[in-house]
């Protein structure tokens, strides 16, 4: 096991904070072949890139080509981004790291400072994952593979899932089934099962309505558009209720290959971290109440209880010889039907605020 994991996205996703998660995916592969650097040294470096960058979690795919897909798999991708016709031979090109691999890097997110994280694709995985992590991803393709979510579920440790590609009965479904055997928290991730995802394709009412319908569950949205300048579909998927978000990183959007076209870079994490930071602070914290910084404004805003002629002392005050003005440093002027019909216990010249001393 991993000497004291660093659980950060789990303590964030409860505690209602915004949560990035940067998908390094297999995306080492294209840095060490650009760099010339081994793959575990280019593996380390986009952990540590991520980490500089504010990311709270970093997430690897754990697969073997021979236990995920049959050699004649075809691919759903945009082939002019990733040429690899089979899903077995782009699996087969990406799948060199095992246990041993993977708990190097989990050791070594620990020391940077970021919480680790790997997708799992087959029982083998599965199992070595439970050591090394603290929250266990589902990706869509699996959703309906209920014996295989069955074994994450038995781990009995926080999931979040993809639910691309889905409909509500297979969602249910699913969720029968971890619950049966998982009482952790559950994030539902809506995402949209294509590479790269058109803006129009992105669907991102779909978080309100996952929101409503599994409302015992955290929601949040696993992003595969290309990255926007202003960021307004992470924006807003945060604003419809996507407290955890999840997106491919890579070092250089311009790398060929699998997912370097539709990943965020270091630039783009500061950025996104800026911009939904920024969004927290404008939100505020919801309270219906007078901030005490409106307190000044409220007061000279707002109108007193004036008198609009001449009322000598003992005389009755009546509604005619009362008028509204500002500031509100007097007898607030929703309490007029109290001061009527009360006797002035002082001579009040016209255009004289009322106040505790006046009735």
């Amino acid at each position: 096991m991993v000497k004291k994991m660093i659980d950060i996205v789990n303590k964030r996703i409860k505690s209602g904070k915004f949560v990035l998660i940067a998908e390094i995916g297999v995306n080492y592969y294209d840095v060490s072949a650009q760099r010339g650097i081994p793959l575990m040294d280019a593996a380390k470096l986009m952990v540590k890139e991520a980490a500089n960058a504010g990311v709270h979690a970093v997430k690897f795919q754990s697969y073997k080509a021979d236990t995920i897909a049959l050699e004649q798999s075809p691919s759903y991708w945009d082939l002019r981004e990733e040429p690899t016709n089979s899903q077995y031979e782009l699996f087969k090109k990406y799948d060199a790291f095992s246990e041993k691999e993977y708990r190097e890097l989990a050791e070594y997110s620990m020391e940077v400072g970021v919480e680790f994280m790997s997708t799992p694709f087959d029982i083998n995985s599965v199992n070595y994952l439970e050591s090394l992590m603290n929250v266990y991803k589902i990706s869509s393709s699996d959703l309906n593979n209920l014996g295989f979510v069955k074994a994450i579920a038995q781990k009995n440790k926080p999931i979040i899932m993809s639910v691309g590609a889905s409909d509500e009965d297979e969602i249910d479904r699913t969720i029968r089934c971890i619950q049966e055997y998982n009482d952790k928290p559950l994030t539902l991730m809506h995402c949209v099962l294509e590479y790269p995802t058109p803006y129009e394709h992105a669907n991102l009412k779909k978080i309100i309505s996952l929101s409503r319908r599994y409302s015992n569950c955290f929601i949040g949205y696993s992003d595969h558009t290309k990255p926007d300048t202003s960021y307004d579909v992470l924006k807003m998927a945060y604003l419809l209720g996507a407290n955890v978000i999840e997106k491919h990183f890579t070092l250089d959007k311009t790398l060929k290959g699998n997912d370097h076209y539709h990943a965020m870079d270091p630039i783009d994490v500061h950025n996104i971290l800026q911009s939904i930071e920024r969004l927290c602070v404008l939100g505020g914290d919801g309270a219906i109440k007078c901030l005490e910084s409106e307190k000044k404004a409220r007061q000279n805003a707002r109108r007193s209880l004036v008198a609009d002629k001449d009322i000598a002392k003992g005389e009755v005050i009546t509604e005619e010889k009362l008028t509204w003005k500002r500031p509100g440093n007097g007898i607030a002027a929703d309490r007029i039907s109290e001061i009527i019909g009360k006797r002035a216990r002082k001579n009040l010249k016209k255009g004289e605020i009322l106040d505790g001393e006046s009735v």
